[in-house]
């Protein structure tokens, strides 16, 4: 029997986001779990991207925008996903990353979110605006906060 049916993992990209994504793909793999993958961006201004969009050889203009950022890291996720033979389904979102992760669990009724524990060192483990630290205060369901540094 399955413990977890449905996982949510947030990523940005970085070293400690995917370690928390191949730890979520192993507990997804060991229970043949869903695996919803969230990343969030912050919108950017418009002259931003119209300027890195003309800066940018033509054959990838189009990929410009402020979404660049997140894609690569969906994508990332889901390549270090299928190495686990686990199929990813990949959401990205704007605004602050903690209420996307958040956003995404309740949307989809995940039975628990896996977080990385950068942020939950030291002095910075009690502010607020922390990942980690949100998402274990205000999650719907269970919460594995994975040691990643």
């Amino acid at each position: 029997m399955a413990l977890f049916d449905r996982i949510v993992v947030g990523t940005d990209g970085s070293d400690s986001a995917r370690e928390a994504v191949r730890q979520a793909a192993a507990l997804a793999a060991m229970n043949d779990a869903a695996l919803e993958v969230v990343s969030a961006y912050e919108p950017v201004s418009s002259h931003r991207s119209s300027t890195e969009k003309r800066e940018a050889p033509q054959d990838i203009a189009h990929e410009f925008g402020p979404r660049e950022d997140v894609n690569v890291a969906l994508a990332g996720a889901a390549d270090i996903a299928a190495g686990f033979d686990v199929e990813t389904t990949q959401h990205a979102r704007d605004g602050d990353p903690a209420d996307a992760i958040l956003q995404v669990a309740e949307e989809t009724g995940a039975d628990v979110i896996v977080v990385g524990n950068k942020g939950m060192t030291g002095a910075r483990r009690f502010l607020l605006g922390s990942v980690p630290n949100k998402v274990s205060h205000h999650a719907d369901c269970s919460v594995f906060i994975a040691r990643t540094t």
